[in-house]
């Protein structure tokens, strides 16, 4: 059996780290989502199909032919339609049954396992705020409606995107919805009028739709890695909770680390740093002297020169941040951070919330960032593509 995963999408709420690489392989703690969700398939299906549209190169170049013993193929979805559309395009590729789950959230392995044991299958994941989700209605062992984002839902039940179906819903004809999309939910609401549609209850799920929703699971993820340190650390470094250091990183004397915190390789942390969880700082970045981080997810190659502060936010690869720069991370009226998505104000919902820096920004001397702003990768260096204007 294989499975297919949908990874074409241009990931627009995640800008401006997807303008340079897809959101699949946006990585926390040395991986991508999508490796994540590869390792919960290991051994569970023979194969998998990416669907693969902006940037899918970088995907292909990342994952590769194989993945521990599952031989990986990629289609290539040049419509960007739909949900709908791109699955489909795995149609005469799959077997009778096939599993069906997002490139761009974090599944657990245990609760594939329970989707696998019931045929046709749906896994569902109970939210204290269903209506910003698809909605799955039940009755008793099954599934009786799925209504996008009412206003009033029935249930506190979230549709999570992953199916165990057959070949033949794909028999069904869809049309575009309000959105101008095909969307794979009508395939659904279309077999339900005919065939019974099982469910399973999630215990761990984590939807991506945003940038800051991958702080919420960070420690269940750092949990999940074994603690070791491969690099070196001076004398007088003060370390606090669980760390992981990757080889050939340098830990200077007077630097203070409170996990949970991972450090890539070939890092170079201090002097006198403070380091806070639950950070992840990624391979070849240097941390200068009196630099304080604070709760970040910060990609390659990227340098903090002496007495900055970020704290809060999200930093892409190979950026650097001049000498003072200070990233904002609370508002002076202690209200929830808000940042601008497709020209609208979109409620983060936290009350600490800094900035989301795209690929390749530098940052002068003693630049102040406020919160909940987007600093965005240089137009020069992103040709056809169309950069939004606001660095606010």
């Amino acid at each position: 059996m294989k499975a297919v995963i949908l990874a074409a999408g241009s990931g627009v709420r995640f800008q401006p780290i997807s303008i340079t690489r897809p959101k699949p392989i946006f990585s926390v703690f040395g991986k991508s989502i999508l490796e994540y969700n590869l390792d919960e398939l290991a051994g569970l299906v023979d194969g998998v199909i990416i669907i693969v549209g902006h940037l899918g190169e970088k995907i292909k170049n990342l994952i590769g032919e194989d993945y521990k013993g599952m031989k990986i193929s990629y289609l290539v979805d040049s419509s960007i339609n739909g949900t709908g559309t791109a699955a489909k395009l795995a149609l005469e590729h799959i077997d009778d049954k096939f599993l069906l789950l997002n490139g761009d959230d974090i599944y657990y392995r245990e609760d594939i396992k329970k989707t696998l044991k019931q045929f046709p299958c749906l896994m569902v994941k109970e939210h204290p705020n269903a209506s910003r989700f698809g909605v799955v209605s039940v009755e008793e062992n099954r599934v009786s409606e799925i209504v996008e984002k009412p206003e009033n839902p029935q249930s506190n039940f979230i549709n999570t995107g992953l199916y165990f179906l057959p070949k033949t819903i794909f028999n069904y004809e869809i049309k575009k919805s309000s959105r101008g999309e095909y969307e794979f939910t009508d395939y659904i609401k279309q077999f339900l009028k005919e065939n019974k549609l099982y469910y399973s209850v999630a215990e761990f799920w984590f939807p991506a739709s945003y940038p800051w929703d991958i702080f919420l699971v960070m420690e269940y993820l750092f949990k999940r890695i074994d603690k070791e340190n491969k690099g070196k650390i001076e004398a007088n470094v003060s370390v606090k909770g669980d760390i992981i250091v990757g080889e050939n990183t340098i830990i200077k004397s007077g630097a203070y680390i409170e996990g949970p915190v991972y450090i890539g390789r070939d890092c170079f942390i201090g002097p006198n740093c403070f380091i806070r969880g639950c950070t992840s700082i990624g391979n070849n970045c240097r941390i200068g002297q009196a630099v304080e981080i604070k709760n970040c997810i910060i990609g390659d190659n990227t340098n903090f020169s002496h007495l900055s502060f970020v704290g809060d936010s999200i930093v892409g690869s190979n950026c650097n941040f001049g000498a003072g720069t200070i990233v904002a991370n609370l508002r002076n009226d202690n209200d929830t951070v808000k940042t601008k998505i497709k020209g609208a104000l979109i409620d983060t919902g936290l009350k600490k919330f800094g900035t989301i820096i795209g690929d390749g920004v530098k940052t002068g001397i003693g630049t102040i960032i406020l919160p909940g702003r987007k600093i965005w990768p240089n137009k020069a260096t992103l040709p056809g593509q169309k950069v939004e204007e606001d660095i606010e």
